[in-house]
């Protein structure tokens, strides 16, 4: 595998990882999906609070990963997005599925991205979720540069608020 596909790979662990342990289902999406900007699905299957509207539903996810140390403006972190066609499709507000992207930092040093011993699995540095629902279009054809909260680091504890917030059908929307 190459260094991009083991990335990707670390990726989807993560999500998974997180998944699992906040009680949701996680599975890897197929080519088909891929080419509609879905590299996973969170499936949640719970009802998360006596409001809910919702409950049984997916999360379609879109996952991405980089050694690049991104700048922080404002508590908010940079990120060229690469492919417009998929940063639209992230983007829009006409899809009957939530959609997240998820951005998984590593170390640059390949080494120290996952380390293990008879006591501790460790994945180094984290991932952050962002819904690009309602971004702005781009002015090229290459890429966009998005801004992602710092505050949205992917946890348990933050997958199940956005699943409680999707279940309640409130809105992800990106915010500049």
């Amino acid at each position: 595998m190459t260094e991009n596909d083991i990335m990707a790979e670390l990726s989807y662990a993560y999500l998974h990882a997180v998944a699992a342990r906040a009680g949701f289902g996680c599975s890897v999406g197929s080519r088909i999906d891929d080419g509609a900007s879905v590299d996973a699905y969170v499936r949640i299957d719970e009802k998360m609070a006596p409001d809910s509207a919702l409950w049984n539903f997916p999360i379609e996810v879109q996952l991405k990963a980089t050694k690049q140390i991104l700048t922080e403006i404002n508590g908010r972190y940079s990120y060229f997005f690469k492919g417009i066609e998929r940063y639209d499709k992230l983007r829009d507000p006409g899809s009957p599925l939530p959609k997240l992207l998820i951005v998984l930092l590593l170390p640059d040093d390949p080494t120290q991205w996952l380390t293990l011993d008879e006591n501790s699995l460790i994945s180094r540095r984290c991932a952050y979720w962002v819904s690009l629902e309602g971004a702005p279009a781009s002015d090229n054809q290459t890429g966009k540069t998005i801004a992602i909260p710092r505050t949205q680091l992917l946890t348990v504890e933050a997958l199940r608020e956005v699943a409680l917030r999707l279940s309640r059908q409130e809105d992800l929307l990106y915010v500049i």
